[in-house]
This record gives structure tokens, C-alpha cells and sequence, in this order.
């Protein structure tokens, strides 16, 4: 089954002002998402979901469209390995790895249709049918905006929240922090799950190991499940030693590509929560033997999932492949997951999400809305 065609479908629609106190550019947030979609000569579609800009995406298919027209779309593990290869001298990491992680995606999704199965069950079969989906959303200063957030989100049935970026950690005042965190946890109670991610991947990012250690040691006293992404990415000393002395769960990894660039802090036992993004890494294959390793290596894993229903659908199959599998990110408000379904995930009465288990990733895409979401795209342009 040959591969005929790829679409570019840019969603730019979701740009908010970010409420930090300062100016913030735009640049630095995932607001901007890009959908593929793969056609083949027996007409059946895949969806591929890529973390990086329209823009991006459409340069990089531009180099890699010699490399797919006519490859088999039912072989994704060897048509993504033949793209890493044939990129090696400019790929390697960056928009490349990311597109090609979408390309991956497609191709399952094409797979699963041909044969009438769900990804999970491709992978070998189900460990679970349903995760807990945590409601992820912006810390802001007044709490108002936050507290009508996390109501919303109770509303919704969400069991589970995480609050991140924001004036958490930027302001240098650990007071203002645990004021932040003790409203949100007054907010939700204390039967509901509560998570912190400061940011650490922001530009320019000051949080280092005395400081993530401090605020790690007030966030126990509030039950944060887990303290996302406190210091840089790439600190694995740094993230080594924060979760051999942290009295909560450290968790990163977001925005790492390729599973060797996962091995230290795996190895090195370097965090307590690995968290890959498929639209980052590289894709579902990928995704697959990054957590593989750490499953062997007693690192738990839980997908980080800031962009749309492709990625979310992709993250649901995986997580119900692998033995260990119990969250899923989900954006809130989620425009660009729940508003692109031609039928939305929803939440159970206890707050979990069932996995669909429908042929390829599970879900019917509303093209229409989705074209809808990338209207004005040109106006926006490189920032």
C-alpha cells in the first residue's frame, strides 16, 4: 500500500495572552500545533500529530517527501527508520525528529485501519482500558483566573490536576509559590490529585538545585503526586541528586528527543517519573522503547501530552500497551483535542478515561474543525 500523498494542517488558533506579569513570546509555548495526514493509494488516511510550528512542518516535509512518496504505509517501523537514516547528517534531533515522529504516527494509524485493530493491540495487546487523565493547566496570578479553571475542570469529572508555568518559581519567592499551590489544593481537595510543574525548560530558566529542593519540600506538605521539570532539561546531575533527596516524585523529560538522549537519566536513575513527548521524541516506535527501557530500569513513565487529540489518542494506545501505564495529559480546555473529534473522550463518573479501542488511534478526526483551527495561519508568519 503505497503512500500517494501528505497534508500540513497548521492549528493557530489557541494563542492566549500568558498571564505571568510580564510580556511573554509566543514562541515558548505549544499554542501552535501541527497536524499530517497521509494518504495512500487504497485510500485509507492516517493522522500524525508533529510538536513543532506549521512552518517548520512544511519545510521539513519538503525534505522528506522524496523519501515517503511510494514507501509502503504499512511498515512504520521501516519507513521511520529509513527517514533517521537518510537525514543523518541534518537530522538527528530538532523539527526533523519531530516530523518524522508524526510521519510514525500516521503510518500506525494506516496500519491499525488495514488490519481492523487498535495500536495497543498491534503492540501485542491491553494491559488496562482506562487511565486517570489529569487536567493540565496554567498557574496565574490573581488566582482567579486559576481557581475558575480547576472548578471547571471538577465540573468536568477530573480527578487529577496540574499546574504549571505561570509566576510559580519566577517571582523568587517560595511564599507566592505556596500560595499558588495551597489555593489550588483548597480548591480541589484532597481527594483529587495534584501535580506542580514549574517550567524548567523555559528560556533563560534560573530555577537550580537549592531552590527545586526547597519548593519540593513545601509541596510535600500539600501531597503533590509529582514536581515536574524544576531545573533545565539537560541537568542530569542536577535531576540525579534533586530525586535522591526530594521528598516528592521528580519528573522530566519533554522535551528530549531520541531514546539514547532518555539513557542517562534512565541509567543514572535520574528522575522518579520519565515523561517522553510523541510529538517530540520521535513518534510512537520511539515512544515504545523509551519506556520500555525504563519500565526494565523501574522508572515509571507518563507521557507528556501538550498538544492534540492525535497526540493524546497515540499516547492512550501506548499507555494501554505497557504494564505500568495509569495517566494520560489532557489539555484544559482542550480545543484542540475535544474540538476536533467528530466524537470527544470522555470522562467516566470516577474521573478515568476509557482507551478507545477502535481500528489505528481509535478516533475520527473532524477535518473541518481542524481546518477551521488553522484559518490565518499566513497571517502569523516565523515570530
Amino acid at each position: 500500500m503505497k503512500i500517494t500523498n501528505v497534508t500540513v494542517f497548521p492549528l493557530v488558533s489557541q494563542r492566549p495572552e500568558l498571564r505571568v506579569g510580564k510580556p511573554i513570546h509566543p514562541s515558548w509555548w505549544g499554542y501552535d500545533q501541527t497536524l499530517i495526514r497521509i494518504d495512500t493509494e487504497a485510500g485509507i488516511s492516517g493522522w500524525g500529530c508533529t510538536g513543532v510550528r506549521w512552518e517548520m512542518a512544511e519545510a521539513t516535509m519538503k525534505v522528506l517527501w522524496p523519501h515517503l512518496i511510494g514507501q509502503d504505509a504499512l511498515q512504520p517501523e521501516s519507513v521511520t527508520e529509513r527517514l533517521h537514516q537518510w537525514t543523518f547528517w541534518y537530522g538527528r534531533g530538532g523539527a526533523i525528529t519531530s516530523y518524522i515522529g508524526a510521519v510514525n504516527h500516521a503510518l500506525w494509524d494506516i496500519l491499525g485501519k488495514h488490519t481492523g485493530l487498535s495500536i495497543s493491540r498491534l503492540f501485542g495487546g491491553r494491559y488496562v482500558e482506562k487511565v486517570k487523565p489529569y487536567a493540565s493547566m496554567l498557574f496565574s496570578w490573581p488566582v482567579d483566573e486559576m481557581v475558575g479553571s480547576l472548578e471547571s475542570g471538577l465540573e468536568r469529572n477530573f480527578r487529577a490536576f496540574k499546574l504549571g508555568w505561570g509566576t510559580f518559581g519566577r517571582e523568587r519567592d517560595l511564599r507566592h509559590d505556596e500560595e499558588l499551590v495551597k489555593t489550588a489544593r483548597q480548591t480541589i481537595g484532597d481527594d483529587s490529585e495534584l501535580m506542580v510543574d514549574p517550567g524548567g525548560s523555559d528560556v533563560f530558566w534560573h530555577g537550580d538545585l537549592k531552590w527545586a529542593t526547597e519548593a519540593a519540600k513545601m509541596l510535600k506538605d500539600y501531597n503533590v503526586t509529582w514536581f515536574e521539570e524544576p531545573l533545565r532539561a539537560d541537568d542530569v546531575e542536577g535531576y540525579k541528586r534533586l530525586t535522591e533527596i526530594s521528598p516528592v516524585h521528580i519528573a522530566t523529560g519533554e522535551v528530549i528527543r531520541g531514546r539514547l538522549n532518555f539513557e542517562p537519566f534512565i541509567i543514572e536513575k535520574a528522575c522518579d517519573i520519565l515523561q517522553p513527548d510523541q510529538t517530540i521524541c520521535g513518534g510512537l516506535s520511539e515512544s515504545r522503547k523509551i519506556w520500555q527501557a525504563a519500565y526494565d530500569n523501574n522508572v515509571q513513565v507518563v507521557m507528556h501530552g501538550w498538544n492534540t487529540a492525535v497526540g493524546a489518542a497515540a499516547d492512550l494506545q501506548l499507555s494501554a500497551s505497557m504494564p505500568n501505564g495509569r495517566y494520560l495529559e489532557y489539555w484544559h480546555p482542550a480545543p484542540y483535542v475535544s474540538g476536533i473529534l467528530a466524537e470527544p473522550l470522555l470522562l467516566d463518573d470516577d474521573g478515568m478515561l476509557p482507551i478507545p479501542d477502535g481500528p489505528g488511534l481509535g478516533i475520527q478526526i473532524d477535518e473541518d474543525a481542524v481546518v477551521a483551527h488553522g484559518r490565518g495561519a499566513e497571517d502569523f508568519g516565523a515570530l
